[in-house]
């Protein structure tokens, strides 16, 4: 049985394409979410930190977090099929991890623009801050978002 996108594929051949393209799209995710954290990680270790602001220190323990729930988001779908690849329910599993991956990769949005608002709150002022991560949360939102979905077959 071919499924609509003319692949002469079976239903378990598909899926196996899907998982392998899901994880090579979770690999590209985590090198960005790698840096990002690896960056944020290092912060209080630098002698800038002691001159933040309370604003700032929460923004920054604000994303630690969410960058250690993306990392725990991004191995997410890893841990699923590690327990379930002897119960047949790789649908499931590939399903599950597609919902994740694009979770992940809004928190990766999050994590951009908030690391983009706290050194520009640093290097300049809070207003200029605003308006860059207001500005990037636009475009970021235009690409993650807005262009796929007008991709989208009707």
């Amino acid at each position: 049985m071919a499924p609509s996108d003319g692949r002469d594929e079976s239903p378990e051949e598909r899926l196996d394409r899907n998982w392998n393209e899901l994880l090579q799209e979770l690999r590209v995710v985590q090198t960005g979410l790698q840096l990002l954290s690896g960056f944020l990680l290092t912060l209080p270790f630098t002698q800038v930190f002691g001159g933040l602001d309370g604003a700032q220190k929460a923004l920054y323990l604000s994303l630690v977090v969410v960058g250690g729930l993306a990392v725990g988001v991004n191995l997410t779908p890893i841990m699923l099929h590690r327990r379930l690849f002897r119960d047949h329910v790789k649908e499931r599993v590939v399903g599950a991890g597609q919902v994740l991956s694009q979770v992940v990769i809004a928190a990766v949005a999050v994590l951009i623009v908030g690391t983009s608002v706290l050194i520009f709150s640093v290097v300049t002022t809070w207003l200029v801050a605003l308006a860059v991560g207001a500005a990037l949360g636009v475009v970021l939102t235009a690409l993650l978002g807005v262009v796929p979905r007008r991709l989208e077959p009707h």
